[in-house]
């Protein structure tokens, strides 16, 4: 038994660092995002408007949102109605989690792996441009977050539901981060 949860809490342990590295990688995002808004309001003022900084922040944006929902998913940040699961015991709690990860958020999440992989798929033999703009910048990196955003958050899924499998058979849930402590520090 202790084998297993060894086994079990290294796994979940990969799996968050694969979370918490790319989160921190994605959040470099927000350097160009910041850039180009700060200089298309300078260039606003002093000359004319650019014609690529408005696609250019919302692709940033977009890749900002999507890569990092995992690794929100990972801190706990992800939206949560917690009035009545707070009062749940732990079991209880990882039995609610781990059903609606496995006839909730696993199906929903292979399903928009799937199709976001395809529709970047085509977006890439097409040599997708943005038709809005007049620049007509290329679309089809923007659309292979889609999967790869959805391959991240599945990822995490995995671990969020095997942290489950562990409050089950331990009766607490695993600390894996300052955050998660906080939140454990709270239970009843």
């Amino acid at each position: 038994m202790q084998q297993e949860s060894g086994r079990l809490v290294r796994a979940i342990r990969l799996i968050d660092a694969i979370s918490a590295w790319s989160g921190r990688i994605v959040a470099w995002l927000i350097l160009p995002l910041i850039a180009t808004m700060t200089y298309e309001v300078v260039v606003r003022y002093v000359a004319t408007p650019t014609q690529w900084a408005y696609d250019t922040s919302y692709m940033l944006y977009g890749a900002l949102f999507m890569l990092g929902a995992a690794y929100t998913l990972y801190r706990g940040a992800h939206i949560r109605t917690d009035f009545l699961y707070q009062n749940w015991s732990v079991r209880t709690q990882a039995t609610v989690d781990a059903l609606c990860y496995l006839f909730l958020f696993f199906p929903g999440i292979a399903v928009f792996l799937w199709l976001g992989g395809e529709f970047a798929w085509n977006s890439w033999l097409r040599d997708e441009r943005t038709a809005g703009s007049s620049w007509m910048p290329v679309i089809y990196p923007l659309k292979a977050v889609i999967p790869a955003a959805a391959a991240l958050l599945l990822l995490q899924g995995v671990s969020e539901f095997l942290k489950c499998v562990y409050a089950l058979r331990i009766g607490r849930w695993l600390v894996v981060h300052k955050v998660m402590e906080e939140l454990v520090s709270h239970e009843p």
